[in-house]
Parts: C-alpha cells; structure tokens; sequence
C-alpha cells in the first residue's frame, strides 16, 4: 500500500533544532565521535547491477549496517553515542570544562559513568547499543524487552554486561515501563523513540544514524534519485531524510519511508496527519520494526522531509532476504536480517504495483540507494527464512 505525502507540512522547512541535530552540524558531530571509537570503520556500500537490471531500474546501492560496530546492526549508531555523551556532560559539570569525545576514557568520565544506570526498552538491537556504550564507560544499563524478543537476541544484549528485564505484551508497553520504572529509581532513560517533553536523548540516538547517509554520501559513485529506508518509530527514516533535506533542499532523492504492513504505525500517522497509536495485531517476521506508537519527534521530520509512506508484506521482506542471499550476475552476496531486508522489501513491492510504479516514478534510469540496517542478529531465525546459515551466505 503505497501514500504520497499530504502533510501540510510537506516540504516546508524543518524546524531549526531538528536541523541542528540531525543536519551538516550534527553529522560533523557523530563523525568527529565515531573517530575517536576503537575499532570504527565506515560500513561498505554494495553496488547491485544484476539485481537492478533484473528490476528494470537503473542502478541498486546498499549501505551495509549489519557490519557496524560489531553489533550487527545500525542501532550500534544510536545507543552508545547518547550513552557517552550523556556521561561526558555529567563528567564536564562536575569539573567546570568542557570534555570532548576524545576525554571518553579520561577518568573523571569513568568516574562520572560508573554512578550513572542507563535505561531503555528495545527489540534487541537499541539495548545491545545502550549496553554496549555503558559497558564501554563502566556504567550500568538496565534493558527492558518484551514477550517478542527471541532469547538468542536478549543474550545478545546480555553479553555486554545489561540487567535484563522482561515485560508483558509489545514493544510499546516495554517503553511504557522503562520510563517508569527509570524515573522511579532516578535512572537515565535512552529511549530511541520520543514522547510529550523528551526528546533531546531521542534526538542524540537519531542523531549517531545521520553517520549513514554522510558515509553513504561520500561511497556512492552519483546521488542517487530514490531512497527506501524501513522504519519502526521513525528514528533512522528521519534521520535520512533530514540529511537529504538539508544537503539537497528541494532537488534531493525522492525518499519513501517503508514499514510492515502489520504494524504501520507511521504510515497511519501519515494517513491521518497526526501521530496516534495503532492496534496491536498479529506478530510481523520484520521483529525489529514491529512497532506501534511512533515516535513524535521523528513525525515531525518526516510529514516534512518525506515524499511517500508504504507498507510491505512478511513475504516481501522473505524474498528481498533470499535474493540478497542468492545474488545474480555477479552481485555480492549480503547477510540481510528481517528488518533489514525492509527497504529492498519495499522496493520490490513497488516495483511489482504499475501505480506504485508509477507514483514513484521508478523506472530504467531510477538509481536507488537502500539501507540494510541489520544483518543476521538472530542467526536461527535467519537460517529458517533464508535456508542458509548467515556464514555461508557471508
């Protein structure tokens, strides 16, 4: 199901914090910290030119995130970096001077770090990011998941050292009671979704994914003149679409916001013009993006910034997955989880609707750039959709 964007805000100028965040400014600021973190490289941008040709469009690029950070996923952006800014501001009041990214192992930060527990709920990659950037500092981090996430990917978080804390019922009702029980306790919360007055800590985690479309940018040998990125709350479709804005302004990439047809939680609130919690139904294979209530502060980006909003099916997420896989004509192989497979999900759905073709104005000259933003987190669940074990594939 395909929606062209009727916001009254379309294309109208993004408000001016947002563009601080999550424009040139604020990509400066996560690559000046992704310079000073141990072991960071840029992810690889694939180039497709069979699977473009057997789409019938002009050129197919893909960002590669499930090689970031060594989490797998593009999260590892997100977390960490709000977790150690958040502790570097604790640690610059406490001693009167400002400390940069490059003080994240000065000892006054370690210090400041280790009294400090950080909170979140999470489908398993933003608490990985969370726990992975407390581990880093000597912090404690406090995950909340709820009944869907597998126990493959809440060992995962584990692993880095998190309490880990299970709640009944959706992902929504996971945030709910981590921002309780946070503010009870005197927590921080590091949510990757915002609400009614917060939303700075939402913006720092959207903020680390701006990093994508700066590397993506600079890799790809012409602009590209379409983008699908999959969203759950919005995060990573706002973040994108915010850098396309204000690099390009009005001549940037035609930029579709793509979502799981059973938890569409942006694309009714693009339906409707205003954000508003869906209806919990039947379980999407796209886990990580199984999200109901999306988050404010990304809506705000994208009823500006966004040009279309469509869903896809479980199967279209299955067959992007299988064909990253199994590459034809030479294209490189790719470990693409669930969600990640969304954007091409996305794709060829479009692809396959005449109208949708159409509306999108996709066609032989179409050059489009995609995200994979996980690769095989939960490496049981990839091996039963894709036949394959995620290392064999890779």
């Amino acid at each position: 199901m395909l929606l062209l964007n009727h916001h009254p805000d379309y294309r109208s100028a993004l408000h001016a914090e947002d563009v601080a965040t999550l424009g040139p400014a604020g990509a400066d600021a996560i690559a000046a910290h992704l310079a000073v973190r141990p072991n960071h490289v840029p992810t690889p941008l694939h180039s497709l030119p069979g699977l473009a040709a057997a789409l019938g469009i002009g050129a197919l690029s893909i960002k590669d995130e499930g090689q970031r950070l060594g989490l797998g996923s593009f999260k590892a952006l997100g977390g960490a970096y709000a977790v150690i800014r958040l502790a570097l501001e604790a640690a610059s009041e406490k001693l009167g001077r400002q400390l940069a990214d490059a003080d994240m192992n000065d000892p006054a930060v370690r210090e400041a770090a280790a009294g400090m527990t950080f909170a979140c709920a999470t489908d398993g990659n933003h608490g990985r990011s969370v726990a992975q950037g407390a581990q880093l500092l000597g912090a404690k981090a406090v995950i909340f998941v709820h009944g869907g996430v597998s126990d493959e990917r809440v060992a995962a978080i584990a692993r880095f050292g998190a309490e880990m804390v299970r709640v009944d019922g959706t992902y929504d009702d996971s945030v709910v009671e981590a921002a309780h029980v946070a503010t009870e306790r005197g927590w921080t919360i590091v949510s990757d979704t915002s609400w009614d007055g917060y939303e700075r800590i939402p913006g720092l985690v959207m903020q680390g994914y701006t990093a994508i479309a700066r590397e993506g940018l600079a890799q790809i040998p012409e602009r590209p003149s379409h983008i699908f990125v999959q969203a759950g709350v919005g995060g990573i479709a706002a973040a994108l679409a915010a850098q396309m804005q204000t690099s390009f302004g009005d001549k940037r990439p035609f930029f579709t916001v793509v979502e799981p047809s059973r938890a569409a939680c942006i694309f009714e609130a693009a339906k409707q013009g205003k954000p508003g919690k869906i209806p919990h139904g039947a379980p999407t294979v796209m886990a990580m993006l199984e999200c109901y209530d999306p988050s404010p502060l990304a809506l705000r980006v994208l009823y500006r910034a966004a040009d279309a909003f469509m869903t896809a099916e479980d199967s279209d997420a299955v067959e992007a997955m299988n064909r990253l896989a199994r590459p034809v004509a030479g294209d490189p192989a790719i470990v693409a989880g669930e969600s990640g497979s969304a954007g091409l999900a996305g794709l060829l759905a479009a692809l396959r609707d005449p109208q949708a073709r159409a509306a999108l104005k996709l066609d032989s000259k179409s050059r489009v750039f995609l995200v994979n933003t996980e690769g095989a987190t939960d490496p049981v669940r990839y091996a039963e959709l894709v036949g394959l074990k995620p290392e064999d594939v890779a």
